[in-house]
């Protein structure tokens, strides 16, 4: 067994998992911890012949740590050392240790929380913190702690704050061992990159090519970039010693293991083109340069909008050292950052836990089926987001899957036991009953995968990637389709149908947008333009070029991006409406919609069909409720005012007295126009009935409805209390308004009022009005509240102005014992 730097500290390890249950290890890359450590548990007393489970982030990983350890022991996987991995099994009955991916462990720990048989339960490169490593340490501890207190936990990383994670695990022991890396020198670009990265890359990578040996491990976002990249540098040449090698997860095994063997003839390189899936675990032979284009790519969940897109972002620090680490296993090597020194200062210090920022709808599955449905119950090193886990539960109880209350559904049971995404599972489950299962079954799956067709020959019809694979399948794909990826499809349909009982059938594609329905309710979208289309959760959606999909009237996004006001939709399917009200039989809300519409200025009545933001039908309603025509006819008349009413002279002058007494009795009732509209269905509500327009509120009464508002005894005193008119001397009834509530106002001619001595009063005498004097012509000459004040002191001087004017009038001396009138002159 070769020695490497971790067996310095392995006694250590057992004697610590001797004495405790959890520890801690932090070693540098290149220690050997991820082979070595399993294998020198084996023969731990405490272990008593049960299982080693370990966890690796990745499937390629997985089964490449297992083929290392069994290689170790000269024997074949599956004997001593197995693994676990999605679709793909390789253990036996004297497997001790099992290399599992994490979402294996979930899907283990659902099946028997207490974990029998197992020992250790190992989380290998912690540090990445995948959603499903915090569930799995979430649901081991508490396993531990309830169930199993002999069950033993130990995290393995060469990057983490291992500080905070001793404290969550009862101060577990940190073991740290250090690594055995060669300097590495560390260049760095002097401009910031504009444009895309890829020429940069194959630029970079002829330059190593000429100035360094060795091969070359070239760390770039995602397969699209390593496309681009191998089919830069197919462009230059490079000769027959220089092997181009791509390294993703979704790989056959047989181009994985290319990638990751050490090159044979003499003389001759390799340019291993990898995602971060080689940060860490997996051991590339003979790289002793590596060029890392400094960004990954990783999903981002938005609890504004329900969507997942994969976002291309620069890496942490601590990513970035450990892809530099890469090219110092062997001896000193070489890393060419491609960004400046500046912008390294301003990379995160660590990449953000995936939990903060996934989806969180398999976590609150989970959850709930471990019998746990608010997180608070388990214990969290970073807790789940209140607002996207609150997301996923709605999501869920939409599904049928949870009850409200948070408890799985007896739907919810069997869409936990599938182990795939709840709206994929969901999706499945319900296209058996519709003998539809083969079409779920590779629907799924080819959700669950990326894009198996060539950005240039892609629309974002769903239907025409199911032809497409059933064309691959047959041998007759197109240029541009990934005939490995779809061999992978199908064959993981194949097992999931499997396990179902679905026998295959010939698959209709043209039933896609149907099971999408199920799958995306939030997402079905109905069009309101040519290639623009509402969601029902609310949001804006658009197809970026035209396409047959653009003039479909409904269809469901099945993904699409979360930029700007309006989603970027890159896969759907067309929805029928017939299917679309088969799929959402249930959640189609019927209502009555009775509202005023201030444009004709009437009440209108409609019956709705709607989903979620969606109107799927609008219908003239022949009948309404009379209550709601009420209902709504009040809030017309509240949002025009009350000028939408007929007032007529009398009714206005009715409710400015009214207000007027209010002043002096509070039992006076208050015909504000405030007050009026705060009470409007008490006084005009029975007096409504039947009407809808502002045509028909004009055959309202409206003095009879305010005079309903005063008792008998309130209106026989009203006009002793606050006269419509008052007689003046020359035997006028001049009206009296009463708009100034503060100041009653009576307008007469100054002539008409010769021999009154006094001001005349209201209210029983309280209140003198304000007498607006006129001159012949109606025009305001004086204004008083002392009447006697005025004939001693102001009438001279007005009526020099008024005889000057009016000559032909009467203008006497002494206007005390002058005749009133409301000619010119007096008759005689």
């Amino acid at each position: 067994m070769n020695v490497l730097p971790i067996n310095a500290i392995l006694p250590q390890l057992v004697h610590t998992l001797q004495e405790r249950t959890c520890a801690i290890v932090v070693a540098q890359p290149g220690a050997g911890k991820t082979t070595q450590v399993p294998l020198a548990l084996l023969e731990a007393v405490w272990l008593q012949g049960q299982k080693i489970l370990m966890l690796e982030p990745r499937r390629l990983a997985a089964r490449a740590a297992a083929r290392y350890m069994a290689k170790l022991l000269g024997e074949e996987v599956g004997q001593t050392i197995g693994y676990r991995v999605k679709n793909d099994t390789r253990v036996g009955p004297k497997t001790c240790i099992e290399v599992i991916t994490e979402g294996v462990l979930t899907r283990m720990l659902q099946q028997d929380p207490a974990l029998d048989g197992v020992g250790i339960v190992i989380f290998d490169e912690f540090h990445e913190r995948s959603l499903h490593a915090d569930i799995g340490l979430a649901l081991c501890r508490q396993s531990q702690t309830l169930l199993r207190d002999d069950l033993r936990i130990l995290l393995m990383s060469a990057t983490l704050e291992a500080n905070a994670i001793s404290t969550l695990l009862d101060d577990a022991p940190i073991i740290e061992s250090e690594g055995r890396t060669f300097p590495v020198d560390t260049h760095y670009l002097q401009q910031k990159v504009v444009g895309k990265i890829e020429p940069v890359v194959v630029a970079s990578i002829g330059q190593a090519l000429q100035a360094h040996g060795g091969s070359i491990l070239v760390f770039l976002p995602g397969a699209v970039e390593i496309h681009r990249v191998a089919n830069g540098l197919a462009a230059l040449r490079l000769g027959e010693a220089v092997h181009v090698a791509p390294l993703y997860a979704n790989l056959s095994l047989e181009d994985q293991d290319q990638a990751l063997s050490a090159v044979r003839a003499p003389g001759h390189r390799k340019i291993v083109l990898a995602t971060s899936i080689a940060e860490t675990s997996l051991t590339v032979e003979g790289i002793t340069v590596v060029i890392d284009s400094g960004l990954m790519r990783v999903p981002r969940f938005s609890p504004r909008t329900g969507m997942t897109r994969l976002t291309t972002v620069p890496v942490s620090v601590a990513s970035a050292d450990q892809r530099r680490g890469r090219a110092g296993r062997l001896g000193p090597g070489v890393c060419y950052r491609l960004w400046t020194e500046t912008e390294h200062r301003q990379l995160p210090p660590s990449s953000t836990p995936e939990i903060r920022e996934a989806d969180l709808a398999p976590l609150a599955m989970e959850l709930a089926a471990w019998g746990a449905p608010d997180p608070a119950a388990l214990v969290w090193l970073d807790p789940p987001p209140a607002a996207a886990y609150q997301q996923a539960r709605e999501l869920l109880v939409q599904l049928g899957a949870l009850h409200e209350n948070g408890g799985l559904t007896p739907h919810g049971k069997r869409v936990a036991a599938l182990g795939l995404h709840p709206r994929l599972a969901h999706m499945v489950l319900q296209a058996i009953s519709l003998e539809l299962g083969t079409l779920a079954c590779e629907l799924a799956v080819m959700l669950s995968e990326r894009d198996f067709m060539r950005a240039a020959e892609r629309d974002a019809d769903v239907r025409s990637r199911i032809e497409e694979l059933w064309r691959a399948l047959r041998g007759d794909a197109r240029e541009g389709v990934d005939l490995v990826l779809c061999r992978r499809i199908a064959a993981e349909a194949k097992v999931l149908m499997q396990s179902l009982g679905i026998r295959p059938s010939v698959s209709q594609a043209a039933a896609s947008g149907l099971l999408l329905a199920f799958a995306f309710p939030d997402r079905v979208a109905q069009r309101r333009s040519a290639g623009r289309f509402t969601l029902a959760n609310g949001r804006g959606a658009v197809l970026p070029e035209l396409q047959p999909l653009s003039n479909e009237r409904y269809i469901v996004a099945a993904e699409l991006d979360d930029s700007g006001t309006e989603s970027r939709i890159y896969l759907a399917a067309p929805l029928q409406e017939e299917e679309l009200f088969t799929a959402f039989e249930n959640h189609i809300r019927k209502e009555q919609v009775v509202e005023w519409d201030s444009a004709v200025g009437s009440v209108r009545a409609r019956e709705l069909w709607q989903l979620g933001a969606l109107t799927l039908k609008d219908k003239p309603l022949q009948e309404p409720n009379p209550d709601l025509v009420l209902q709504a006819l009040l809030a017309g008349i509240r949002s025009e005012s009350l000028d939408v009413l007929p007032w007529t002279r009398n009714a206005r002058q009715l409710q400015e007295r009214s207000i007027f007494l209010h002043r002096f009795t509070e039992n006076w009732p208050d015909l504000r126009d405030e007050t009026l509209l705060a009470t409007l269905e008490e006084w005009a509500g029975p007096h409504l009935y039947g009407l809808k327009s502002k045509g028909a509120l004009s055959r309202l009464n409206l003095t009879s409805l305010l005079e309903e508002m005063l008792t008998w005894e309130q209106r026989r005193s009203l006009d002793e209390w606050a006269p419509t008119h008052i007689q003046v001397p020359s035997g006028s009834q001049i009206p009296v308004d009463y708009s100034n509530m503060e100041s009653p106002t009576l307008s007469v001619r100054l002539q008409e009022m010769f021999g009154l001595a006094d001001t005349p009063r209201i209210a029983k005498g309280r209140v003198p009005v304000t007498l607006h004097l006129l001159s012949p012509a109606q025009r305001p000459m004086q204004v008083t509240k002392d009447l006697a004040s005025f004939w001693r002191e102001a009438y001279f001087e007005v009526k020099k102005d008024l005889k000057g004017r009016y000559p032909k009038h009467y203008w006497p001396d002494d206007p005390m014992a002058a005749i009133p009138t409301n000619r010119a002159k007096p008759r005689t």
